[in-house]
C-alpha cells in the first residue's frame, strides 16, 4: 500500500528539534539555591567562606556548598551573586561577594547578614523552617 506525499504530511508532523538552552547565571544560582535547605556559594581558599561553613557544621547543619573557583562558570555565577546581594561598582572597589548563603531557597546574604542573624537569634528559626535543623 502506497501513500501519497500529501496524505503522509497530513498525519505525520515531525517534532521540532530541541533547542539547546543555556541557563543564565542568575537562573542557575536560583535553581541551585532551591535544591537544598541550606546552600553556600563559596571559594575554596576564602577564610570567611570556611568560617560560615564551620558555623553551620557546628550547629549540626550540613549545607550544600558550591565552590565557585572549581566551577567552569564560577566567575559568571559570582557576578550574578553580586547583583543579587546588591554589590555593584567596579570589582576593585566592591567587597568580596562570597560567601553567599541561601536558606530554604531564600537569599540570606553574605557573611555579615549570616553572622547578624546568628547573633540576634533569627538564624535558628530560619534553619528550622527550612528543615535543616530539627532541634
Amino acid at each position: 500500500m502506497q501513500y501519497g506525499a500529501a496524505a503522509e504530511q497530513a498525519w505525520y508532523m515531525p517534532a521540532a528539534a530541541p533547542v539547546p538552552m543555556v541557563e543564565s547565571a542568575v537562573a542557575r544560582v536560583e535553581r541551585l539555591a532551591s535544591e537544598s535547605a541550606v546552600v553556600v556559594f563559596s571559594v575554596s581558599s576564602c577564610c570567611m567562606c570556611h568560617a560560615v561553613k564551620r558555623l553551620f557544621c557546628g550547629m549540626g547543619v550540613h549545607p550544600t556548598v558550591h565552590e565557585l573557583d572549581l566551577d567552569p562558570r564560577g566567575r559568571e555565577l559570582e557576578r550574578a551573586l553580586a547583583r543579587l546581594v546588591g554589590y555593584g561598582g567596579p570589582p576593585a572597589a566592591s567587597p568580596p561577594v562570597v560567601p553567599v548563603v541561601f536558606i530554604g531557597g531564600k537569599l540570606v546574604g553574605a557573611m555579615d547578614r549570616v553572622m547578624a542573624a546568628h547573633i540576634n537569634g533569627s538564624l535558628v528559626p530560619l534553619l528550622k523552617e527550612a528543615g535543616a535543623l530539627w532541634l
